[in-house]
């Protein structure tokens, strides 16, 4: 041996069984598979081990390549003119015979450290070292399969003095199967993208397409998967480090693009997670003014959107959205996303609350994910959170795909159980058919997602404000603030325009939106007051929305159920349909009605079962605390919701209404106790005679007329007074100053008797209407029915 060598290293993976399997460290934290080396191999043959001693598991067997392979073998002697020469030779050999190479051990020149020796081994050479140091203080979550089973094929080479390199020793046994032709493209060394494909894939990619569609058609152009030379897991591998690489350049010219935008308005806010210097590596998130502003008018629930760093978009952007008062989706922010841990998310929302004024939403809607779920409660522990349905439907087609083949009525089964129970026992009950009529109950994922239902099941959100109109209709905030704009080949250096191009817009519908609710005004489909108040407060889309509700009524029939002091409990129905039953409690008192279907509390908007006990209950107008500033035409103003007392008519019904309820209210109670026996009877008439004769007196002392069953009575006395006027026309006498300016003072008051009079005749005869068209429409419906039934008859 040559004096000079005295160094003696380890290269990738160790020789022997010390060495670390290089096939697991060669790939840490990317998508890799094993060797597919225990396959059958047509191309080898069997031979027995004379020596008895046998290789690692090979039980003594020995497979060896077959015939015309010799003659393309490595020989001792053999000169290559590089190391990595002989390095492609070897692996170029494997590929052939069926098996997989990697570079195991090294010698160093102590002269001038050059590597002079080097030896190729079998990929299966050697054993796994279990480091029970690497292991023992974390969980391993993938394990990989063992590859090594001690084979000691090997190529050994060193270089002469004439720079040649040559085989000093070849092993040409393997202890284990070789590997078939059509399977060799899955051994880890001769996975290699060649130059052509990755070009092809770097234009694949650019036009939006994913790694398995990009496989599809590198299988195609080249014949088979066998001829492409390398895996999906190799092209997705790839492309990843494509958009790693292209992510550096890109946030850059995101971080330069939010400087500028700071030094053009210093409203602007951004901010870098760390230092900017590690910029590179972290997460951004930056809001414009308007977003800032939007989110004092319209931050009560809010949407954190992270489709756009899914497969399907590659863009790690995620946009805060929420809901404006024309339903429109408004920005509240926006965030780049290069490191997604907890910590990370923590950052985001903790800044982002930050930037929106500290003031915590009262809902938040956000993508499946454990994650995403943590943050929000450590940041937003009073926020109700909710994962997006439409996301979990979308899910659950990928996880039940073999369930939605087999049984094509599981689908619409599965829909109408999430969406259609009205209580969280009919849900409950749903469910369990569901998973028994599939055969679903010890499914991982749906069970998982049932633990979850308190999170995306409508029944269980009912009771927050999402800003929703209906329970199963998509929200429009949701995954839809930059489509038409951002997609499958959107990158960072496009986006910037993109971005803004949104922004534009956006703004520009809204203001369309406006446009149409201040300078038009809605057709009216009802005589109701309540609906021509809804006309002048609400915006356009949402009065078009309550008017759905309120003509609703007509067709809901409205009876007290129970009656407990001041809150009075209606059972509400279609006709016929007593089985589906709403239930609205009303305190009379207090104006305010809960129903069971609870619209109000999840949208902001009245729903047609409480309207149908306003009805009957003839409540005219909308009490204050059911119009939500945020569905009015003055959302965005900083003036508070001018009060209904700057309209007299309006003011003056309300008023009348709630006088009239109370005193009803009151009467009946009366009455309930009052005829439980003769005596009580008695009293209670009592009762009513004096409290009749103080009204009376009050109606004639304070110059008010007197209220009986919703209608102006006039005193007697003062009809008498006024009739004698009248019948006996006295002589003209000039009357002194004080007589004209006492009379013009009573014609003033008969004046507002006589318009206060009209408007309570008018609002009493737009309730008769009301109830002449309910008479209408219930005949209508029992003709229907009666003539279905002859029909059957006959």
């Amino acid at each position: 041996m040559d004096p000079e060598i005295l160094e003696f290293d380890i290269g990738l993976g160790g020789g022997g069984s010390s060495g670390h399997d290089g096939d697991d460290d060669a790939n840490i934290g990317l998508d890799v598979d094993e060797d597919m080396a225990d396959s059958p191999a047509p191309s080898s043959i069997l031979a027995s081990n004379s020596n008895g001693g046998g290789f690692g598991t090979g039980g003594g067997d020995i497979y060896l390549p077959e015939g015309d392979l010799l003659d393309l073998e490595p020989y001792e002697g053999m000169e290559f003119e590089s190391e990595e020469a002989a390095k492609a030779f070897y692996n170029s050999y494997a590929r052939r015979v069926g098996f997989s190479t990697r570079v195991s051990s090294s010698r160093r020149s102590r002269r001038d450290g050059a590597i002079i020796q080097r030896q190729f081994v079998c990929a299966k050479e050697g054993f796994r070292n279990l480091n029970e140091k690497r292991t023992k203080d974390r969980e391993i979550k993938r394990p990989r399969t063992i590859t090594r089973v001690g084979c000691k094929a090997s190529l050994s080479v060193k270089v002469q003095d004439s720079g040649k390199w040559v085989v000093s020793g070849f092993v040409r046994e393997h202890n284990h199967e070789l590997v078939p032709p059509d399977q060799v493209h899955c051994l880890r060394s001769h996975r290699q993208i060649s130059g052509p494909a990755k070009t092809l894939i770097d234009t694949l990619q650019a036009a939006g397409m994913g790694p398995r569609r990009i496989m599809s058609a590198l299988i195609k152009e080249y014949g088979g998967i066998s001829k492409v030379g390398f895996t999906e897991v190799d092209c997705r591998n790839y492309m990843r480090n494509n958009r790693q690489r292209s992510l550096e350049g890109d946030i850059q010219l995101l971080l330069d693009y939010l400087r500028q935008m700071q030094a053009e308005n210093p409203n602007f806010f951004f901010a870098v997670q760390g230092d900017e210097d590690q910029a590179l590596t972290s997460n951004v998130f930056w809001a414009d003014p308007k977003s800032r502003m939007n989110y004092t008018y319209f931050g009560d629930t809010v949407t954190f959107d992270t489709t756009y760093r899914s497969n399907r978009y590659r863009l790690p952007f995620a946009p805060f959205t929420g809901v404006n008062h024309h339903g429109q989706p408004v920005l509240f922010g926006c965030a780049f996303l290069i490191n997604e841990s907890e910590a990370s998310f923590v950052w985001l929302f903790k800044t982002w609350l930050m930037a929106m004024s500290g003031r915590p939403p009262v809902s938040i809607t956000t993508d499946h994910d454990a994650v995403i779920r943590s943050a929000i409660m450590q940041v937003f522990p009073e926020t109700r959170h909710r994962f997006c349905k439409w996301h979990i439907f979308k899910k659950c087609q990928e996880k039940l795909s073999h369930v939605f083949l087999k049984h094509p009525t599981f689908e619409a089964d599965f829909h109408k159980c999430v969406n259609l129970p009205e209580s969280i026992e009919e849900f409950e009950s749903c469910w369990l058919s569901l998973v028994d009529r599939y055969e679903l109950r010890d499914h991982e994922w749906l069970q998982m997602m049932y633990n979850d239902r308190r999170h995306w099941i409508p029944v269980y959100l009912r009771d927050t404000f999402f800003a929703e109109m209906s329970i199963t209709q998509r929200s429009d905030s949701m995954n839809s603030y930059f489509d038409g704009f951002v997609n499958a080949s959107t990158n960072l250096n496009q986006f910037f325009k993109l971005y803004e191009k949104a922004l534009e817009s956006r703004n520009e519908k809204e203001v369309k939106a406006d446009y149409d609710t201040m300078n038009t005004s809605p057709a009216l489909k009802t005589p109701s007051p309540m609906e021509k108040q809804a006309s002048e407060l609400y915006t356009r889309k949402l009065f078009t929305r309550f008017q759905e509700e309120l003509v609703g009524t007509l067709t809901f029939m409205a009876s007290k159920s129970d009656d407990d002091d001041d809150v009075i409990t209606y059972q509400v129905a279609k006709f016929g349909e007593d089985h589906k039953s709403y239930y609205v409690k009303f305190n009379v008192l207090e104006m305010k009605a809960a129903c069971s279907c609870q619209m109000f509390e999840f949208s902001g908007l009245l729903c047609r079962h409480v309207l149908a006990v306003f009805r009957v209950t003839n409540v005219l107008t909308l009490p204050s605390h059911y119009i939500l500033k945020r569905w009015t035409k003055n959302a965005r103003s900083s003036v508070i919701l001018e009060e209904r007392s700057s309209d007299l008519y309006t003011n003056y019904l309300e008023s009348h209404t709630v006088r009239y309820n109370t005193l009803r209210h009151e009467t009946f109670k009366l009455v309930d106790e009052g005829s439980k026996s003769l005596d009580t009877c008695n009293v209670a008439i009592d009762a009513l005679q004096q409290a009749a004769k103080r009204v009376a007196l009050a109606t004639k002392n304070e110059g008010r007329a007197t209220l009986v069953n919703g209608r102006i009575r006039w005193d007697s006395a003062r009809d008498a007074s006024r009739a004698n006027t009248t019948n006996h026309k006295m002589p003209c006498q000039p009357l002194s100053e004080d007589d004209m300016d006492k009379k013009i003072r009573e014609l003033t008051n008969e004046l507002d008797y006589a318009s206060r009079k009209c408007e309570v005749y008018r609002s009493n005869l737009l309730s008769v209407l009301k109830d002449i068209e309910d008479h209408k429409l219930q005949l209508s419906i029992k003709v229907q029915n009666i003539k279905i039934s002859m029909k059957d008859g006959l």
